[in-house]
């Protein structure tokens, strides 16, 4: 962030990563007792130049052993899926992320989604409503954990990320002698888990039971993984161990709807990373980044000389410039997949999922193309989306107002000026904050564009697939 290196930066990196509020470092030599029982790399593994005939997946798809019945909770709990379509319920998944997701540890800033982001970010086409996983209580019926997860289709090093067989013996042999997986025994898995508490059981509990569609038609053909978000359990129970349980059980629903691999992101190092990334910021309201105590006057600079800085031309400087339309979506869609082709780590949308991800919703999301005004071809394309945050304890401001680099592809327009516009558009919207990260084609124009970079890193992960680490300027994947 412009503006200095002192001790906010942490705060500023927890406001732009995800969802885990205790940052730790990757050598750290902790032992991950719930991760050394699933499909992923270890953190001692090697895997910065695994060969091709490696990658895929760790453990094969066994449609039949899929667990049919929910996992237990302990008896005061019952799993229950949060519908988004209906207001109460959508308020209370809002409550519960609000008041227990993301702060800063200075207790100044707090992630704020409002209801119609989560709805956009959890129901795109091919989502599933027992992919939204809720926790309650029992005889309160409150909402005290969540889960979620969305369809996609992702391609690792030109690979698509999908259930697969086994390796071979002879990959397998020298996946064997590259690697030095950690296992957990039968006993210590047990508890780990705190499984002992609550014992498998045949009787479903809440609407976990719900199932998918009949086997043939459970995944679709696009279906290839999905990207988990919303980890969140209530700060009062956080000892109760429920974080594990949940990954576990929408796991299971996930495999029997016949998808074996994920992708998620957090601001800690678990095992393993398939890639690291760092956030930075650009401050498109600096007066108000400094008096709520988000960034604070470099050495030597008055607030007078800080604005102007920082500040920008009044409209954006690239002609045929303009949102983003319905009838634009299915060349946009085309150029973005094919600019998504250059990356290591990236998505592939259909048409539906490129309206539902870039069509402008206002608060939510916003996006503009580049049309030629001789030719009245789309050349280029930006976008961002609106991801604000409360500020606790201040009298003067009560929001703080960021967005977040989201997909752009050029063809015609630099990049540079494609994403100055951007900063030119956010700021005219009235956002304080514009963030990036160091994927995709970022890093060629942060510094020249005045960003500022944070102190901590954003990791990514892929589930149940074993892949060379990628660097994050081969990222071409956004999760929100």
């Amino acid at each position: 962030m412009a503006g200095g290196g002192d001790g906010k930066d942490e705060l500023r990196e927890a406001l732009a990563s995800v969802n885990l509020r205790q940052r730790k470092t990757s050598d750290e030599a902790e032992k991950h007792a719930f991760w050394d029982t699933q499909p992923v790399p270890a953190l001692s593994d090697d895997t910065d130049y695994l060969s091709d005939v490696l990658m895929g997946p760790i453990d094969p798809p066994e449609p039949d052993k899929v667990r049919k019945q929910p996992y237990n909770l302990p008896d005061m709990f019952q799993w229950s899926d949060v519908n988004l379509d209906r207001e109460e319920e959508a308020q209370q998944l809002y409550e519960l992320l609000h008041e227990n997701y993301v702060e800063d540890g200075d207790n100044m800033f707090r992630f704020d989604y409002s209801i119609p982001f989560l709805r956009w970010a959890m129901q795109p086409p091919g989502f599933r409503p027992q992919w939204h996983v809720g926790v309650r209580v029992t005889q309160t019926q409150k909402l005290v954990a969540f889960i979620g997860c969305t369809p996609a289709e992702l391609y690792c090093h030109g690979q698509r990320v999908q259930p697969g067989p086994p390796p071979s013996s002879s990959a397998k042999d020298e996946a064997d002698s590259s690697t030095s997986q950690s296992s957990t025994s039968p006993q210590e898995t047990s508890e780990n888990e705190n499984e002992s508490a609550v014992p498998p059981s045949d009787t479903p509990q809440g609407d976990a039971a719900v199932p998918c569609a009949d086997r043939a038609d459970v995944s679709s053909a696009r279906d290839s993984v999905v990207e988990v978000n919303f980890l969140c359990v209530h700060k009062k129970l956080r000892s109760k161990r429920l974080a594990p349980v949940l990954i576990r059980e929408i796991t299971r629903r996930v495999n029997i709807c016949g998808i074996f691999q994920a992708c998620y992101t957090a601001g800690v190092v678990l095992p393993k990373p398939v890639a690291r990334s760092r956030y930075y910021h650009r401050s498109l309201n600096p007066k108000k980044l400094i008096e709520v105590g988000f960034s604070r006057l470099a050495p030597r600079m008055t607030m007078v000389r800080t604005i102007k800085l920082y500040a920008l031309p009044d409209a954006p400087q690239t002609r045929g410039l303009r949102p983003l339309k319905d009838s634009d979506c299915e060349v946009c869609c085309k150029l973005l997949n094919e600019h998504l082709k250059r990356y290591a780590l990236a998505p592939r949308l259909s048409i539906d999922e490129f309206r539902h991800w870039l069509m402008p919703r206002t608060g939510v999301v916003h996006c503009y193309v580049v049309e030629d005004p001789s030719t009245k071809a789309l050349t280029d394309m930006l976008s961002f989306y609106s991801l604000p945050s409360t500020i606790l304890g201040n009298d003067k401001h009560r929001t703080l107002r960021a967005a977040y680099c989201y997909y752009y592809f050029t063809t015609k327009t630099t990049l540079l000026h494609l994403l100055t516009d951007a900063l030119i558009l956010a700021k005219r919207l009235d956002f304080d904050v514009f963030n990036a990260l160091d994927i995709l084609d970022n890093e060629t124009v942060l510094k020249e564009l005045k960003f500022g970079i944070g102190d901590g890193h954003l990791q990514y992960y892929m589930y149940n697939w074993r892949c060379a680490t990628v660097k994050p300027s081969e990222v071409g994947l956004v999760l929100l």
